[in-house]
């Protein structure tokens, strides 16, 4: 998958949101998440279901890719969703972040056979980057310390499509789908001057390194834990067809 490796744009993208508020807030988080993460432990002590002992990102990583190969071969993990409803009143402890597409037929717990707690989901049509995106995922590596992020397009994206028809037909979109429009052309634009054969396919793989390229670069929080090796961002596009993760 597509990690802190990934080749960098030549010139970082910017987010469709102005980050200034984050910016300006940003020493001020990174002082707080420390004492939030404490606070929560201590809340949550003797509460709360036991926390798991701390994985590494490829290990979250390995997790991920194992409930993903089990969801596949349709053959998921058995799982008693009501056991440990009442202490995770408390606490929880996710072991990934994701960021997906809110397709309706891309379900993330569903897609690598995990239960409630162990995914921290953020979703949007089209997967990808604002600034209350941000906001939470940087909440889940700082106060939750998980230690890996996957950005997750997947194909025949609707979000990414509509964007093509755009920017082929010039059509004119109501409410506030331009604004989707705008988030996703970048990707649609950096596949198109590839030339390949299918640009639905490739623009969906290029929205999602774009936003993790966003996420490796996303200062103050993401960047930072990401250079400290704490935490890992990928990529990846569910097949809808199979079911099947690739990474990207």
């Amino acid at each position: 998958m597509c990690d802190q490796h990934c080749p960098a744009e030549a010139e970082r993208p910017a987010l469709p949101v102005s980050r200034r508020g984050l910016l300006v807030g940003g020493a001020a988080l990174l002082s707080a998440g420390a004492a939030l993460s404490a606070c929560g432990a201590a809340e949550a002590k003797g509460k709360g279901p036991a926390a798991t002992a701390p994985v590494s990102p490829d290990e979250a990583l390995q997790r991920l890719m194992d409930g993903n190969a089990r969801y596949v071969a349709n053959a998921p993990a058995q799982k008693d969703y009501s056991a440990g409803r009442a202490a995770r009143v408390a606490a929880q402890y996710p072991f990934a972040s994701i960021l997906s597409c809110a397709d309706s037929r891309v379900a993330p717990e569903l897609a690598f056979d995990q239960g409630p707690g162990d995914l921290f989901v953020v979703r949007v049509a089209g997967n990808f980057l604002n600034d209350d995106g941000l906001a939470s995922l940087e909440y889940g590596a700082l106060v939750l310390n998980i230690p890996l992020i996957l950005v997750l397009g997947h194909s025949n994206c609707g979000a990414v499509d509509a964007t093509i028809k755009v920017l082929k037909d010039g059509t004119k979109l109501p409410g506030h789908l331009p604004e989707l429009v705008n988030s996703i052309k970048p990707a649609v634009e950096a596949a198109k001057a590839k030339g390949g054969a299918d640009l639905l396919a490739d623009a969906t793989v290029e929205n999602v390194r774009r936003n993790v390229q966003l996420l490796v670069t996303g200062d103050p929080v993401v960047s930072g834990l990401v250079k400290q090796g704490k935490v890992k961002v990928v990529g990846g596009v569910y097949d809808l067809a199979s079911g099947r993760v690739a990474a990207v």
